[in-house]
């Protein structure tokens, strides 16, 4: 089975055009290096690609400035993140008038690899980033084996659940035991392994530092640096508490997700649609799931999202803010959800301009004005946000 990354490739080559350099973050094994090669097998003209894990590509590299400077057209250059030393070369390199050559790079997710060409790179580098297959990827017909074995490509396309969730097994080992360490990280595997699985089930949860460090048996400045870890990494998504002046005492904490929901379980050891159903997590996977199928398709970037919630019980599960404009979705695992309290607090409180409820049936209906049931398998027909 192909699945077309068609959004991946329109967006990169537009950015090619406006950007010296482009960086492709994400984690390992969704893509990055595929996508990369398609952009490169689709130019004419002249083309180069390096594989810094390739000790032939690694060794050319040895006088950087000599090697690339007297490359031309499109250059890829990836696992970029094991050579961070590259990165004032290039912003060298991407001021000469005109650039003679642009620089696709791709790595594995790593806080140095972005905070490397943001510093490095500051108004010559656009970072785009990669996630597993979408809903919109892989159809509206796929969503519970989405659902269940998440984004990424090997599990999701294995040949049986048996398969995918063995693959998911060992790609968690295999991520905790070494490619984490590749890119800097010095926690031990054995530490990281329990502290996200004791994530996993804390996920669409709102986050109580001090409680999760009484539980570990760390400190509260641990829990931090794990989870900045984590999320740096985009294994974890850290949900932000919107607040306002209302006469509400509002949650300021944030909420902690895992971010594939096919990675969420095998933390939690569920590897069957019946297993996953049965559950106590099934109605927090759910939302996880459906919060990134809404927040891929409308595009948004991390700053955008929010939840909302106050001590009395209104709350909203994502709060979508984009130039002024206030969107609103909840995520209900059931078939036929129905407008509540805090729906109706959340709408008038926040003045929301629409109120979509995600759900697992099949029929959108009105819940009131401005307010919709939406089945998450017509996600896909929303608007990406302007």
């Amino acid at each position: 089975m192909m699945i077309a990354r068609t959004s991946h490739v329109l967006t990169v080559e537009r950015l090619l055009r406006q950007f010296p350099v482009v960086a492709i973050a994400g984690p390992r094994q969704v893509g990055k290096t595929t996508l990369a090669r398609q952009i490169l097998e689709g130019r004419s003209g002249p083309k180069t690609f390096l594989d810094l894990e390739d000790p032939r590509d690694a060794a050319r590299l040895g006088e950087p400035m000599l090697a690339l400077g007297r490359l031309k057209g499109l250059v890829v250059i990836d696992e970029v993140q094991r050579r961070p030393d590259l990165f004032p070369v290039l912003r060298v390199l991407a001021d000469r008038p005109p650039p003679a050559a642009r620089f696709l790079l791709a790595g594995s997710a790593s806080p140095e690899l972005v905070r490397n060409s943001s510093e490095s790179l500051a108004g010559r580098v656009a970072v785009h980033r990669m996630d597993g297959f979408s809903l919109q990827e892989v159809g509206p017909r796929h969503v519970e084996r989405l659902w269940l074995r998440g984004g990424f490509p090997q599990s999701y396309l294995a040949g049986s659940e048996a398969k995918s969730a063995l693959w998911r097994r060992e790609f968690v080992g295999s991520l905790l035991e070494r490619d984490l360490r590749d890119i800097g990280v010095n926690v031990s595997p054995t530490t990281l392994r329990r502290f996200w699985s004791m994530l996993a089930h804390y996920h669409g949860h709102i986050l109580n530092s001090s409680e999760l460090a009484r539980a570990f048996g760390i400190s509260d400045s641990a829990v931090r640096r794990y989870l900045d870890l984590l999320v740096g990494t985009f294994l974890v998504r850290q949900l932000a508490p919107w607040h306002e002046n209302l006469s509400k005492r509002q949650v300021k904490s944030p909420k902690v997700y895992v971010r594939d929901s096919g990675m969420l379980h095998a933390l939690l050891g569920i590897e069957s649609l019946d297993a996953l159903e049965g559950h106590p997590q099934v109605g927090a996977s759910f939302e996880g799931f459906a919060m990134d199928a809404v927040i891929s398709r409308l595009g948004l970037r991390a700053d955008e999202c929010f939840f909302w919630a106050t001590h009395s019980g209104a709350e909203l599960d994502l709060l979508v803010i984009r130039d002024g404009r206030r969107l609103g979705f909840e995520f209900k695992r059931t078939d036929s959800p129905q407008l509540t309290r805090s729906m109706h607090t959340a709408l008038e409180d926040l003045r929301l301009e629409r109120l979509d409820v995600v759900h697992l049936g099949s029929q959108e209906y009105p819940l009131k004005d401005r307010v919709r049931a939406l089945p998450v398998s017509r996600v896909p027909n929303l608007k990406p946000l302007p």
